[in-house]
Formats: C-alpha cells, sequence, structure tokens
C-alpha cells in the first residue's frame, strides 16, 4: 500500500469511519482493492460513481442493511460515496450498529462539510495524491536521479497513465473533472468561461493570481464568481491556491495568491506549451511534495524581494524554500536574497534552494542555506 499509511483496519477505534479522499484517479479504489484482498474478512463493496448506481438515493441503504445481515457482513467498502445525498447520515447508524466503514471521495470540501454534520468526531480522514517521485521511481523501476526526474516533471504520477502512456487518459479526466464535477454538480451555467480560466491557470503555474485582475484576462464578468471557480477547482484537487505569509488573516485573504497543479503530467497534457517552462514545474513538483505532509504552505514576499515556499507546523514557520531550475550568476543574488529575507524576519533557522542538479552549501553571516537538487531532496 502507498501514499497514506491505512495501519490495521482492525486497530481503529470502534464506532469510527476511515475516509480516504484526493483527486479522481490517484488510486482509491484500488488502495480499497488492495486492503480487502490483504484481509480475510467478509465486506461488501459498492462504487457510486457507476451508472448502474446512478439512481442511487438514501433510502436505497435499507438495502445494505439487509445484505450485510443476510451475509454477516462486518465491513463496508463505499466508492466516491459523495455521489449519493445524505450518505454521512447512513455511515453514522452503520457505525452505532457496529459494521466497520471505509469511504472514498473525490471532492475535499464536500467531504468536509458533509462529515461535520453528522460524523463530527467519528471519523479518521486521509489524502491519497498521485505517485510523488519517489514512488514513481519506484513503479518504474529506476533509481532517483536528475534524468528520472526530468522523466516525472513531464509524465506526473497519475497511475493509469503511467501504466497505458496514453494522454486521451489525462486529458479525459481533466474533462470529467471540469464538466461532471464542477459544471454539473454545482450547476455552473457559463462552461466555456470556467473552461477559460482553467487553461488560463494551467498555463500560469507557479505564478500569483488575483480575482479582480482575472476578470480581465477571461470573459468571467465578476470577481466573486471567479472566487466560487477557484473553490470550485480546489475541492476537486485541481488546484491549490498559495497565500502570501502574513500574521493577519485578513490580510492572507486580500493578497494575490500563487496556483499550482496537483499534478505536471496533467499540466503538460492539458496545456501543450512549446515554451521551456521547466522552473515552473519544478517548483510546482515541490508544493506537491510539501503537500503530502500535515503542515501550512504559504509564500514569503517584501517590497524588495520573495521568497517561493515558507513552511508552518501549528502555525509557526519552521522551513523556506527556494526553486529554480538552475542556479547562475544572474539569478543567484535575487535568490539567495528572497530566502535570507524570509529566514531572518519569520526566525527560521532552516533554509534551502532546490534546484533540478546542483549541490552546495552558502553561509552568510550566521546563517547557512542548503542547495540541493529537487530530486535528491524528494527521494
Amino acid at each position: 500500500m502507498r501514499r497514506t499509511a491505512l495501519g490495521s483496519f482492525d486497530a481503529l477505534m470502534d464506532g469510527f469511519a476511515y475516509i480516504i479522499s484526493g483527486i479522481r484517479r490517484c488510486g482509491k479504489s484500488t488502495l480499497l482493492g488492495q486492503y480487502i484482498a490483504k484481509n480475510d474478512f467478509t465486506s461488501l463493496y459498492l462504487n457510486f460513481d457507476t451508472p448502474r448506481l446512478g439512481e442511487f438515493s438514501a433510502s436505497d441503504f435499507v438495502l445494505i442493511d439487509q445484505m450485510a445481515k443476510d451475509d454477516g457482513v462486518k465491513y463496508l467498502f463505499f466508492d466516491e460515496i459523495q455521489m449519493v445525498d445524505g450518505w454521512e447520515s447512513y455511515v453514522r447508524s452503520a457505525l452505532d450498529s457496529g459494521l466497520r466503514v471505509m469511504v472514498t471521495g473525490s471532492n475535499a470540501s464536500l467531504l468536509s462539510m458533509e462529515l461535520g454534520t453528522r460524523l463530527t468526531g467519528r471519523h479518521i480522514t486521509k489524502e491519497l495524491f498521485p505517485f510523488s517521485f519517489e514512488e514513481y521511481c519506484r513503479f518504474r523501476n529506476l533509481e532517483p536521479s536528475s534524468n528520472a526526474c526530468a522523466e516525472y516533471l513531464q509524465e506526473g504520477g497519475f497511475p493509469q497513465y503511467l501504466k497505458y502512456r496514453d494522454e486521451e487518459i489525462l486529458s479525459s479526466l481533466f474533462n470529467d473533472i471540469l464538466y461532471r464535477d464542477i459544471a454539473v454538480r454545482y450547476g455552473v451555467r457559463d462552461v466555456k468561461a470556467l473552461q477559460e480560466l482553467t487553461y488560463y491557470l494551467m498555463s500560469n503555474i507557479g505564478n500569483r493570481v488575483s480575482a479582480n485582475k482575472l476578470t480581465q484576462a477571461v470573459h468571467v464578468k465578476t470577481a466573486k464568481t471567479i472566487l466560487e471557480y477557484f473553490s470550485y477547482l480546489t475541492q476537486t484537487y485541481l488546484f491549490s491556491f498559495v497565500p502570501r505569509y502574513a500574521y493577519s488573516y485578513k490580510s492572507q485573504m486580500i493578497n494575490p495568491k500563487k496556483v499550482y497543479c496537483i499534478d505536471n503530467g496533467m499540466h503538460a497534457a492539458v496545456t501543450m506549451s512549446a515554451t521551456d517552462d521547466g522552473g515552473r514545474k519544478l517548483e510546482n513538483m515541490v508544493y506537491n511534495e510539501l503537500r503530502r505532509l500535515p503542515q501550512q504552505i504559504y509564500y514569503y514576499s517584501n517590497e524588495a524581494s520573495e521568497c517561493d515556499f515558507v513552511v508552518c507546523v501549528k502555525n509557526r514557520p519552521v522551513a523556506a524554500y527556494q526553486v529554480c531550475q538552475e542556479l547562475n550568476h544572474d539569478n543567484e543574488a535575487r535568490e539567495i536574497k528572497g530566502l535570507l529575507s524570509a529566514m531572518r524576519e519569520l526566525q527560521i533557522s532552516d533554509g534551502t534552494i532546490l534546484t533540478f542538479d546542483q549541490e552546495d552549501i552558502f553561509v552568510q553571516d550566521d546563517v547557512t542555506i542548503k542547495i540541493k537538487p529537487v530530486w535528491k531532496w524528494a527521494s
């Protein structure tokens, strides 16, 4: 099993549901299948994201109860549970009756809101992502290296795509998320504007975006609508929007955010960019590696400099990262200045510049900066 530590299902406390959320096609169903195959128990598995269960409603859960009773089922596994309105009430009743429940979903915010209504304090949630660089190397039987990293930056980590190498898999996944998970679910009328905004964001990973300014760049009339689209894109895991570090939450909210895509392979399939955007892909990779850990991620900026990532644990800054394809004479002073500014203002002792394939140590006054290849850092 991978990318989230399930541990022993029997070791979980009675009365707790196990929730696995993540973007479509990242391996949630496979993970459930692996867990079922590994353990010897009587279970019931249903995938609600199939046409045959398209009309399933909360009232139909009584059939599940009857099947569980007739067959002596003690474990329930539900894929894409968010497709059924009112599912949380049933899961609560199943837990109360002594059943063990594990569910998956592809909508982070939807799961969160639903869990908060009926399952408060009764669930354990884990997130699943496309393959990390380390997992990618294991999957392809490669030793971590700059060459392997170059391939990962282009191919990304969606397991099915890596298995079949058909870009139609990624473009179809993108369309499913855009149309089924967003346009249909949220009743978006101007699908063309949503699509235009999404392509714009895909082409600007690593850049700052502002809802107010985007009304001029894409055909969306109001900043409020763009913010709604941002929320939908975040809920489906397609994009993340990183705020500027500030002590004031209001300041974090009003400043532009930096946008990142869930996967570089998805980015490559959708944008078909002919320009050299290796530095932005590298930054996108770093963000997704940082995103896997339970920590808060910000960018740092003042009037004179910027640092790509400030990592906080329990709201306390603990590390700062600068990312560039290559550290050279033209950018060295700028990259170091931005990192040092963040470290000194936020009192961070751990500072790193991540490059494609350079390694060194830089010491200035009492501050030590590590320069590391991304492929070593991520391995």
